[in-house]
């Protein structure tokens, strides 16, 4: 009996780790990942940004293809460089929040979550003024009170549904290689330009890997789309769906 109940916490602990933790289940609240997957769309967001000089590198690569990328930034680092977010958000790029110091906020009080997401967002607010709703979780942890305080606050959970590893990547194509045998369409995909830890990370592999994800997948016949955008397509096709089932049948 024992063994039975050590067992059945075993399986409790680890189911819910995965669901705080893994990008997609929707246990602990909704949140966005993408669209079907037939569709011929992908979203490229980069996280820990602004990070010098790999945050603007990188935005002369979305504009060389014309592309329109979303990024998720710290508002420890948005404070110092408040240079690059105008330039991003110059750019035509969405802005999210990302927390104001990146924590694990599974193990944060929700005073303290609060505490990081508004501290972000005044971040913002001083580098470009209005910026989007969006807000992804730093490591992607959460729980029910990270979703519920966002919200109140009037964010949009936002997650991902590939992901290149591009952190600890041995090179462009390794992060290339993660990010194509996850991808289906639809996607929103996850990349780093900064890293959490310290302003300067170097994020050279993903700007090469970007530059040749976007000529592959354009070649292909994909649209690069930004979140929101997704979001909308979203929002469009539930109430096309929701209008189709209120018909009276003939």
């Amino acid at each position: 009996m024992l063994g039975l109940a050590i067992t059945g916490a075993a399986i409790a602990v680890t189911t819910g780790y995965y669901q705080s933790s893994w990008p997609t289940p929707q246990w602990f609240g909704r949140t966005f990942v993408g669209l079907p997957r037939s569709v011929k769309q992908l979203a490229l967001t980069y996280d820990d940004g602004p990070n010098d000089p790999y945050t603007l590198r990188l935005l002369e690569v979305l504009d060389k293809y014309q592309v329109r990328a979303t990024f998720f930034m710290v508002g420890q680092y948005v404070r110092q460089r408040p240079d690059i977010v105008c330039e991003v958000a110059s750019a035509g790029h969405v802005i999210g929040n990302h927390s104001f110091t990146h924590p694990l906020l599974t193990f944060q009080s929700e005073a303290e979550i609060r505490t990081q997401l508004l501290n972000c967002r005044a971040a913002l607010n001083d580098a470009v003024g209005e910026h989007s709703n969006l807000f992804r979780p730093p490591f992607g942890g959460r729980r029910p009170a990270v979703l519920r305080v966002a919200r109140e606050l009037g964010l949009e959970p936002v997650m991902w549904r590939v992901t290149g590893f591009d952190w600890d990547a041995k090179s462009a194509a390794a992060i290339e290689k993660n990010v194509r045998w996850q991808m289906r369409g639809g996607d929103v995909i996850l990349l780093h330009d900064g890293g959490h830890e310290a302003m300067g990370t170097d994020r050279s592999k993903t700007i090469v890997a970007t530059e040749n994800m976007l000529k592959r997948y354009q070649d292909e016949g994909y649209d690069f789309v930004t979140v929101p955008e997704m979001m909308q397509q979203a929002a469009e096709g539930l109430r096309m769906s929701t209008a189709g089932n209120l018909k009276t049948p003939a």
